[in-house]
């Protein structure tokens, strides 16, 4: 009986959050296969991620994955993996539209605020977009810290982020 407890005590525990899932993707992705859904969901599977088909697919769109058509294979891979198209700005427009509920500077960081859950989304957004003035980027949980680079005034930074969520 004590195991059973012992168990349902460490559950919780013991369950990754979306983060690390999708960390996890992207480290599967970056292996270079192109890979299914399913292989996507199997593979998290087998790492002790219980996954739905639903959370794969909404994970995959999130992390700004692509889907290919590689020897007669259809999958999805990083867009960093797929030639000279600015993906990293695209989805950094896309996500800035859905994600981002403002932008404000305080010091030498920019300070972006995101619904709760969402703030690691921007931030890898962000880091991949590789903005010559950014630091570097700390993200909580409903807020991104985006440090920029000693001497260069933040605003600049910040007002080129309202553009991308459609704000001036």
């Amino acid at each position: 009986m004590a195991n059973r407890n012992e168990q349902a005590y460490l559950a919780p525990d013991m369950a990754q959050g979306t983060p690390e899932r999708q960390r996890a993707i992207v480290d599967l992705l970056r292996e270079g296969a192109v890979l299914g859904q399913n292989e996507v969901a199997a593979k998290l599977s087998e790492s002790g991620f219980e996954v739905t088909q639903a959370t794969v697919a909404r994970d995959l769109e999130q992390i700004g994955a692509v889907k290919v058509k590689r020897e007669g294979k259809l999958g999805y891979t990083l867009p960093e993996k797929l030639g000279d198209r600015n993906w990293p700005a695209d989805r950094l427009q896309r996500i800035f539209v859905e994600w981002v509920q403002a932008v404000e500077t305080s010091g030498n960081m920019v300070v972006v605020r995101t619904p709760p859950g969402s703030a690691h989304l921007v931030g890898l957004a962000v880091d991949q977009a590789k903005f010559p003035e950014v630091v570097g980027t700390i993200a909580g949980d409903d807020a991104l810290f985006i440090a920029v680079r000693s001497g260069l005034p933040p605003e600049p930074l910040a007002q080129r982020l309202r553009a991308l969520m459609g704000g001036a």
